[in-house]
């Protein structure tokens, strides 16, 4: 019976010893992603600071905040778009035709061309927009009955 409970005991003991390792491969896994975000929310400050505008928009319940949005003319801002909901969205700027040819189109995803992201649940994307001149753009979701349920706003450019 020694024999027995020395080995169960020498089990016991390599993991124990390997629990540690194990922690330590997840912590490294939280600091690599603290590390992305800050360097990721860094590069936005950064931005900030040299004069270029940063709005940060929330999506909740289908709904942009702010849904109203003021820009100086000439400016380019840049849009960090945080989708909070646990269904897909995207962030859409352009006029009504934009927009009109947005709702039928057949584009399945977003982010090539400025202006225009898809956003994953639980997801933050960023695009930069130049407004060249006074007037009034739209923003909008075109996935299946998104728009029409409301899932839009304005961006007044002055």
């Amino acid at each position: 019976m020694v024999g027995l409970d020395d080995r169960l005991d020498a089990r016991r003991r390599g993991v124990a010893a390997r629990e540690p390792l194990h922690r330590l491969g997840f912590v490294r896994g939280r600091l690599f992603l603290a590390l992305g975000l800050l360097a990721l929310f860094g590069a936005g400050c950064r931005q900030a600071e040299a004069g270029a505008p940063v709005i940060a928009i929330e999506i909740e319940h289908s709904r942009f905040d702010p849904a109203a949005i003021r820009v100086e003319a000439g400016s380019t801002v840049t849009f960090v778009v945080h989708n909070g909901d646990p269904i897909a969205h995207e962030f859409l700027i352009g006029d009504a035709a934009a927009q009109r040819r947005h709702e039928t189109g057949t584009e399945p995803e977003h982010g090539a061309r400025p202006g225009e992201l898809s956003i994953p649940p639980g997801e933050t994307r960023i695009t930069s927009y130049t407004f060249p001149s006074d007037g009034r753009l739209l923003v909008g979701c075109h996935l299946p009955r998104h728009y029409d349920y409301g899932m839009r706003g304005t961006i007044t450019i002055r």
